[in-house]
């Protein structure tokens, strides 16, 4: 009896923004050729579903950016995440009442490579004001926006720079779908 294979969400960063156009006909074939089973994409923004029988998720995100680069021709980060984990980002609840895109107000998650030390996370959050709440939960980065993106004085290469590493970043609604959508399936 062989091992069983998993359900994984890879997060792609530099997807179709950028001017780094990618069909999703073309990376459904690009992790196929990894001998990923079933991948499945999810919107145009780089969600690709796929089943693994490795279960090492450092090991499986080097594999795809190196066959991806190699494949594009430019970096594409990757922030793999087990269905059971996008389930729980997607029913966790950072902030009392968050937006849901109305009104001017969003919630997005921005994926980790890791979870941060206590001191980054703090120096993260501080950057908080009262139009931006942040909070950093496990290998995630809950950004409630009480306002549109472009009044906000935070950007994506901010919270990257105190981060100390990458992320990418996703409406909290898309990642709620993609968990509806693809949980138990």
């Amino acid at each position: 009896m062989g091992t069983p294979s998993r359900r994984y969400v890879a997060f792609l960063r530099a997807i179709n923004v950028g001017g780094h156009t990618v069909t999703m006909d073309r990376l459904r074939t690009l992790f196929e050729e990894m001998g990923h089973a079933g991948a499945k994409t999810f919107i145009a923004s780089g969600n690709v579903v796929f089943d693994s029988l490795r279960d090492d998720v450092d090991a499986l995100e080097t594999e795809i950016e190196r066959h991806l680069e190699r494949n594009l021709g430019f970096p594409v980060g990757t922030f793999i995440r087990s269905i059971e984990e996008v389930e729980a980002v997607a029913g966790y609840e950072p902030f009392r009442k968050e937006g849901d895109g109305s009104g001017g107000h969003t919630l997005s998650v921005a994926f980790l490579k890791a979870v941060p030390p206590d001191e980054v996370a703090e120096r993260v959050v501080a950057l908080g004001t009262e139009i931006d709440d942040l909070h950093v939960h496990g290998r995630e980065l809950y950004w409630l926006r009480h306002t549109r993106i472009h009044e906000s004085k935070i950007t994506g290469a901010q919270l990257e720079k105190v981060l100390g590493g990458p992320a990418t970043m996703r409406n909290v609604t898309t990642v709620r779908r993609l968990a509806g959508k693809f949980s138990g399936s």
